[in-house]
């Protein structure tokens, strides 16, 4: 393992927003219609987000981390509160978890995951479907899906959740 994995910091939003964007690009082309993909536009938005996250106190409860290689963010993660308000208190939601396709399998995302969300902790999260490695991924991590499904952006997605431990 010769990343490192650390909680994020605003310095960090501008290049959390360009490998956000290259995993969409990588993960929902075919998915996802490609204006949108392409959209001149998208990195800005995710800078602003990852922004909005590290600073507004209404994210303050979120556990947010990237991973990198060489000074370059190669992932990142972000889990919370859900906030629909509709899990109990303890059951935590996985928002974000991202890592290039080059590196899928280096270890990268299941170090992301256990930095934002505990093993024991009980959690959900949404995965877009079809997506079997992401979706063999959480399996492996103690996720199974509910049967909920939804479709966010064109995306269609399923709900995975994790019981306490």
């Amino acid at each position: 393992m010769d990343f490192t994995v650390r909680p994020a910091r605003i310095e960090d939003a501008a290049a959390m927003a360009k490998m956000h964007m290259q995993s969409w690009r990588e993960t929902y082309r075919g998915l996802m219609p490609d204006r949108v993909l392409d959209d001149p536009g998208l990195v800005a938005a995710r800078e602003r987000f990852w922004v909005s996250i590290l600073t507004d106190d209404r994210f303050r409860a979120n556990r947010t981390a990237l991973a990198e290689r060489d000074r370059a963010v190669i992932g990142v993660a972000m889990a919370g509160p859900a906030d629909d308000g509709a899990e109990p208190d303890g059951v935590a939601h996985l928002y974000v978890l991202y890592v290039v396709a080059a590196e899928h399998g280096s270890g990268a995302g299941a170090a992301l995951l256990n930095a934002v969300l505990p093993p024991e902790q009980p959690a959900t999260l949404w995965v877009a479907d079809p997506n079997p490695r992401a979706q063999a991924f959480y399996r492996k991590h103690g996720f199974v899906a509910d049967g909920t499904e939804q479709v966010d952006d064109g995306v269609r997605e399923i709900r995975m959740v994790r019981r306490a431990q």
